[in-house]
């Protein structure tokens, strides 16, 4: 729980998920913190907060920023390929990662990074007009602005376009039904798999996400892949990598994309070095010696390792080039155009055409920001 302050006023809106305890305080059961909060305290995401005897959120309808991703950078490699997503965070997380890679949002205790407003509809049609495919909930963890991406999602669906989202996994069974409820697909970051590992460097637990994997595999239609940033001397060992991806493919089946990305020195562990990319190349042998059949690195440039191949026959799918499309050998049935045999993932019949462009969004009026545009 994060530090008690004095009593204070808080904007926001009510939030759902806790309950009265016997000591007069409220118990917020979003997620397996269980922050315990009197009045006018916040929990550890910072952005819950107990005011007259509920939880707010204090930060719904408030962004950190929009823009124009291609949804491989999220990273989905099987969903829509090749299309524009519009993405956006609040500010605040859950888990405590000492190695978090986006920690000036996600560890934001300043609420001018919060300089955006948007209302859900106002990000639908944003997206709408921005000929996105989807709206991501990115940057930090949707789990703790939970109404607001809810809300957004609901609204997206209205206007016929997709909501994904990245996350931890670090929820509870209640909330987490509901949101993907709605949502459509995910990353899931399974940073390690030891106890160990979550204990000490995020003040988390790694049986939690477990079931939220599990969940989503097997009780949503929610499209799903996963994500592993490998840290040197942390959860980058072959013993560590086997057992990872054996649980993968016995607990969520063959068809899971599975993402090892580089780490580089961030936040409180600036002491580590960047991963090699031969620990890269080594977890995705693993992966694929283990039967899991689309495994990919990340944030290294390697068309290679980073293009999808059909199991069977081993002919190049979809060929990528860091986040452009160079490759198309998918019917419109996304099948190999080869063998014939179909390639896990949610395809149009046609590749997107967004290319690397990351374009920030000006979303009080609808409008990408003119001659802005990068490269990624």
């Amino acid at each position: 729980m994060a530090k008690l302050v004095a009593s204070e006023a808080f904007e926001g809106v009510p939030g759902k998920y806790w309950h009265a305890i016997d000591d007069g305080r409220i118990q917020c059961d979003l997620c397996p913190r269980y922050c315990k909060l009197r009045n006018g305290q916040r929990g550890l995401c910072y952005v819950r907060a107990c005011q007259d005897d509920g939880i707010v959120l204090t930060t719904y309808g408030r962004s950190s920023g929009f823009c124009i991703d291609p949804i491989e950078k999220k990273p989905l490699s099987h969903y829509y390929p090749g299309t524009a997503v519009l993405s956006f965070g609040t500010a605040g997380c859950n888990l405590t990662c000492k190695f978090c890679q986006n920690w000036d949002i996600s560890k934001s205790r300043e609420w001018d990074t919060l300089s955006n407003q948007a209302s859900p509809e106002t990000i639908a049609n944003a997206a709408k007009q921005n000929n996105c495919r989807s709206v991501a909930f990115t940057y930090n963890d949707p789990v703790i602005f939970h109404e607001y991406a809810v809300d957004v999602a609901k609204a997206c669906r209205e206007v016929d376009i997709k909501t994904v989202a990245v996350s931890a996994g670090y929820v509870t069974q209640a909330p987490r039904a509901e949101f993907y409820d709605n949502v459509d697909a995910v990353n899931i970051d399974l940073k390690a798999f030891t106890e160990r590992f979550y204990h000490d460097l995020c003040t988390a637990h790694l049986d939690a996400v477990k079931e939220t994997l599990i969940y989503i595999k097997h009780e949503t239609s929610v499209w799903l892949e996963i994500t592993t940033l490998l840290i040197p001397g942390e959860n980058d060992g072959d013993k560590e990598l086997r057992q990872l991806c054996d649980w993968v493919f016995e607990a969520l089946g063959p068809d899971v994309p599975i993402h090892f990305s580089a780490f580089h020195p961030e936040y409180k562990m600036m002491d580590k070095p960047k991963t090699p990319p031969e620990t890269l190349f080594k977890a995705r042998r693993i992966a694929s010696d283990h039967g899991l059949r689309y495994a990919y690195v990340g944030n290294i440039h390697d068309i290679g390792r980073d293009s999808t191949y059909c199991h069977v026959c081993n002919s190049r799918l979809i060929g990528r080039d860091w986040y452009a499309l160079k490759t198309w050998s998918l019917s419109e049935r996304g099948e190999c155009l080869t063998c014939g045999t179909k390639c896990a993932g949610v395809f149009d019949a046609a590749p997107g055409t967004w290319g690397r462009t990351r374009k920030p969004v000006n979303i009080s009026n609808f409008q990408a920001v003119k001659n802005m545009s990068v490269e990624v």
